[in-house]
């Protein structure tokens, strides 16, 4: 505990060596325990990105118990958000699908499925509240009502957000149009 405060502290003012010793340290426990929840290179994946948080966030960090939980309690958020983000990904995905292979006649599954990547790529880059707004609406069939409630927005945000997305989606995707009405309709 006592060691755990001295590199804190020692990272917080820049210290390369502390934070050097600290990433030596913990690394290879973080990544064993992360590995409980994803696959072992995204596990390392997301305690490199939780280590460079830490170096990128030192003046402002605070830790209320000891670093050692800090650590292992980010590690755990992190790995619980990237199973969240592959779930709604792989939905979307089988969503795309299910609707794209019902309206295509000659059904070839490479174009499908490349053409479900751009379209679930092109909604990724919308901004982040629309991206989720639009996500509820046309993936969770959730009323606009339940969805500003949610989101604790105004009914008519969501129909902005949903209209402004599907203005930003139909310039990316003009090239598929004729195939995307169940997701402008």
């Amino acid at each position: 505990m006592l060691e755990d405060q001295l590199f804190l502290e020692k990272i917080q003012e820049g210290d390369k060596e502390a934070y050097h010793e600290m990433f030596v340290h913990y690394y290879s426990p973080l990544c064993e325990y992360a590995s409980q929840f994803v696959s072992d290179p995204d596990a390392e994946e997301l305690v490199q990105d939780v280590m460079l948080f830490i170096w990128e966030n030192r003046k402002y960090l605070v830790v209320e118990k000891s670093l050692k939980s800090y650590l292992f309690v980010s590690v755990k958020n992190r790995c619980f958000n990237a199973i969240r983000d592959r779930r709604s990904r792989e939905q979307i995905h089988n969503f795309l699908y299910e609707k794209l292979k019902n309206q295509i006649e000659d059904t070839d599954y490479y174009m499908v499925n490349e053409l479900a990547i751009n379209i679930e790529k092109a909604i990724e880059e919308l901004p982040e509240s629309y991206c989720e707004t639009f996500k509820m609406s046309r993936f969770g069939d959730i009323p606009n009502a339940a969805i500003a409630k949610q989101l604790g927005i105004s009914v008519k945000t969501v129909e902005y957000r949903i209209t402004q997305s599907l203005k930003i989606l139909r310039v990316k995707l003009k090239d598929y149009l004729p195939l995307l009405t169940f997701l402008f309709g």
